[in-house]
């Protein structure tokens, strides 16, 4: 990835999903069937750090590329849809190449 605005929104894209996935697949789990509710604190803080980030980092490619409000809508809403930020950096890979 490179030091770009896109190439910014791509790895926190990913950092972003993937602590999504921790949270519903891991920590949630684990907070409900094993009685372990820590895991839902650490890995809820560093998924809305991260969520947060990523939003910034949406407003920031919305700018410097002259994003349209769809389009930085559509990147906002994958960031709420499971896997959808693998989706959204594979459409960005093609761009930034």
């Amino acid at each position: 990835m490179k030091n770009t605005p896109i190439g910014r929104l791509r790895l926190i894209g990913l950092l972003e999903g993937i602590s999504y996935l921790v949270l519903l697949f891991i920590a949630m789990p684990l907070k409900y069937f094993a009685g372990f509710p820590v895991a839902v604190s650490i890995s809820g803080a560093l998924h809305g750090l991260l969520f947060v980030l990523f939003c910034l980092a949406i407003l920031h490619v919305m700018f410097v590329h002259r994003w349209s409000i769809f389009r930085g809508f559509w990147a906002f809403v994958s960031s709420l849809i499971p896997f959808g930020t693998f989706v959204l950096d594979k459409q960005l890979r093609r761009e930034e190449a």
